[in-house]
């Protein structure tokens, strides 16, 4: 039998790495800072949530496998996106089940899987964050955090342990944002009247800071206020609770340097 490492592996995801680094630091100190010791594999790839979504099962299956090839060792594998953990801890049992070699590990993979805040919160028992923003934001509840793992008072919890911030509920917090994965890619359109909806409850709060904890969805968000003029920043809640809240908001550039 594999020896098992007492290390939490970092589940970094694609849309981190690409466009948000800053985000798997914020998650990998949070998780420190609960009192567990964060590895990053250096092997870990997509979770291939986009090929299964889109029917590509085949492609999927192949990712799935290398996926939980490269977790398996690792005590728990903590997950900075509610949709990557969903794929991983809700998806794969069923899309390895009737491989006798993978079947077991899928299983074993998911039940030791979990969302940053989940972890945080459920797990390691935090309740405060030494952080401070002095900013006033609002919550959106992605619909995989939400409705496959339940993530919803976790993040407020600690949110409300930030020194300096006011957090104000938006009426429809929990609707879509129109983002879906390649939901938004075949339905540009139908993407755009939800997201709309979205940006419109959240600045009708009068919140400066919209928080999440889905890199996609965010990204849709801020895109969405960008292309109004609005002022209303988007950042991932994992920057704000490890006070890592310095740099640019998502979707704003930095400023290149002159000379």
């Amino acid at each position: 039998m594999a020896e098992t490492s007492p290390d939490v592996a970092l589940f970094a995801t694609c849309l981190v790495d690409a466009f948000r680094p800053s985000v798997g630091f914020a998650a990998a100190k949070l998780v420190e800072e609960s009192g567990s010791r964060v590895v990053v594999p250096e092997a870990q790839t997509c979770c291939g949530q986009p090929a299964y979504n889109s029917g590509d099962r085949a492609t999927a299956t192949k990712i799935a496998k290398q996926v939980v090839d490269t977790f398996a060792p690792f005590a728990a594998v903590v997950v900075p996106s509610g949709s990557c953990a969903g794929m991983i801890k809700q998806h794969y049992p069923a899309l390895l089940a009737d491989d006798p070699a993978y079947a077991a590990k899928a299983k074993a993979l998911a039940a030791k899987t979990h969302e940053l805040l989940a972890y945080l919160v459920d797990v390691r028992k935090m309740t405060r964050c030494a952080a401070r923003c002095s900013r006033t934001a609002t919550y959106h509840d992605s619909c995989s955090g939400l409705r496959e793992l339940g993530v919803k008072a976790q993040p407020r919890t600690l949110l409300k342990s930030v020194d300096g911030l006011a957090l104000i509920e938006a009426p429809n917090a929990e609707t879509c944002c129109g983002f879906g994965g390649t939901f938004c890619v075949k339905y540009p359109e139908v993407s755009t009247r939800i997201v709309d909806a979205k940006i419109t409850d959240a600045i009708a709060t009068g919140a400066d800071l919209v928080l999440g904890g889905d890199l996609g969805c965010l990204m849709t968000i801020a895109g969405r206020l960008s292309r109004q003029g609005s002022t209303v920043e988007v950042r991932h809640v994992a920057e704000v609770l490890a006070g890592l809240d310095d740099r640019p908001a998502i979707g704003v550039a930095k400023t290149p340097p002159q000379g």
